[in-house]
């Protein structure tokens, strides 16, 4: 383990205020004081940040729900039948309650903010609930709802942690009404008749494919040749393909460049002067950090030309006694890297021993259905830095476990060393795939062989099953 020397005007830090309750802010609360810190938090919205409050868990919470649709709708072919519905056609669709879906699916995040919100008093965190910006290196003041006077909060350490937003475009004013950006969906009642989502990326995708296993018509406009462009080629295929054969309509190579109000709907204009209509528009085309008005710049905090902080790996901004987590900084946009950002900077900050982040073993995950699970390096990235490997790839449909719960769309790919036999990354496609991938990360994080992977002992019948047979079809034959 490598130990980061802090510096020592740090190491006997008391004050630690975190401006952001996300992730990287309340992990990093929980670490600064097992660590003897006094600590206080600012969050302007409520515990938990935008990915409890309207991002992660609500996204992932009504993907879920559409997840159940998708099951139920295959239920026939298992030989389930309900008294009293149609056995086939459009009719024997199950139909989806939106306003109970979303009344659950914000129920739900409020309850998980409280959780952490009691955790976090527990151990005996501060909250402030507030707006927070740095006044210098070592001052935040808080300006509180309703509030007169700012409140200011001397620090010896500070953490920014205050995420990122949902990128607008001027010519698409979101609305909340017909106009959307994703932390408005939770509003709508009722299930969108046509809805146009215009982004491509792990966002759009999850939302169109969410969004089409409720039942409503979606067209995904893409400005790239095919679905999630940075993912791997042929898990983006793949998908594509089962949104095609679900009713959703693609439209590749096509750039939108705004969208308009109508009486009862709204019209996305592409580039090419093509128009779209629908009934309402998802814009899912990326995020920007929260960074403006913080007084980061001020401060001596350097920011990158797209205006997130710059940190190192331990999570250090160039400005003494700063530091910064989550997406706000830009190095990778999943909460478990926020999190780790943030237990970093406090060990860093306060004399504990760390590792400083690597981005070698962290797995992510697309939920769509099915769900993308990736760790390590990618066959692109192999590619374009001349890395020697070798790769197998089984389709999940082969699987006896699949074949019981009558699924057919997937596949487990390994990347590894063509001398050594390790592991050097891989992609899972099918259900649950985000469950599926931990011992594959393991294997990345450890330098495990293929063959290391292939002699542990799988369940039979398992998904996991084929985890082991795609490593054994890599095992390498020594020469000695």
């Amino acid at each position: 383990m490598t130990t980061p020397v802090p510096d020592e005007s740090l190491s006997s830090a008391s004050r630690v205020v975190v401006v952001g309750g996300g992730p990287g802010g309340y992990e990093a609360a929980l670490v600064a004081r097992r660590l003897g810190a006094d600590v206080t938090v600012v969050e302007r919205a409520g515990m938990g940040g935008a990915a409890v409050l309207t991002d992660v868990m609500p996204s992932k919470t009504l993907i879920a729900t559409a997840e159940w649709l998708t099951i139920a709708d295959r239920a026939p072919e298992l030989g389930i039948r309900a008294d009293g519905f149609a056995l086939s056609g459009a009719e024997a669709r199950h139909h989806i309650d939106l306003a109970a879906v979303n009344t659950r699916v914000k129920a739900l995040a409020a309850a998980q903010s409280a959780d952490i919100r009691a955790r976090l008093e527990r151990e005996g965190v501060r909250i402030v609930l507030g707006e927070g910006r740095l006044d210098g290196p070592q001052r935040v003041l808080v300006r509180t709802p309703g509030g007169v006077d700012d409140e200011a909060l001397e620090a010896d350490v500070v953490l920014v942690a205050t995420g990122a937003t949902p990128r607008e475009l001027p010519t698409a004013r979101p609305d909340g009404e017909r106009i959307l950006t994703w932390t408005q969906l939770y509003d709508l009642t009722s299930l969108p008749e046509k809805l146009i989502v215009v982004g491509s990326g792990v966002t759009g995708a999850e939302f169109a494919g969410a969004y089409t296993s409720l039942g409503a018509d979606v067209t995904l406009v893409s400005s790239r040749d095919r679905v999630l462009p940075g993912e791997d080629a042929d898990a983006a295929e793949l998908l594509e393909g089962v949104f095609k054969a679900r009713g959703m309509h693609v439209l590749s190579r096509s750039r939108a460049e705004g969208a308009r109000r109508t009486a009862d709907g709204v019209v996305v204009t592409l580039s090419d002067g093509r128009e779209v209509e629908g009934s309402h528009v998802l814009f899912a085309v990326g995020s920007i950090p929260t960074t403006a008005g913080l007084g980061l710049e001020e401060a001596g905090v350097r920011l990158a030309p797209s205006g997130h902080i710059q940190v190192d790996k331990v999570s250090r901004t160039s400005a003494r006694g700063i530091y910064a987590a989550g997406d706000v900084t830009g190095v990778l946009p999943l909460a478990s890297v926020a999190a780790t950002q943030g237990r970093i900077a406090m060990s860093h900050a306060l004399g504990d021993a760390v590792k400083p982040l690597s981005l070698r073993g962290v797995s992510a995950n697309i939920f769509t259905a099915p769900e993308i699970a990736t760790v390590g390096l990618s066959e692109s990235r192999l590619q374009s830095t001349g890395t020697q490997y070798t790769v197998s790839m089984l389709p999940i449909a082969r699987n006896p476990r699949a074949k019981m719960l009558g699924v057919r769309e997937g596949f487990i790919k390994i990347f590894a060393h063509p001398g050594s036999g390790t592991v050097l990354g891989a992609v899972l496609v099918g259900p649950r795939a985000s469950e599926s991938v931990f011992p594959l990360t393991l294997a990345v994080t450890h330098r495990m062989t293929t063959d290391q992977v292939a002699e542990a002992v799988t369940v039979y019948p398992s998904m996991s099953g084929t985890i082991a047979e795609v490593a054994r079809m890599l095992h390498h034959r020594s020469e000695d």
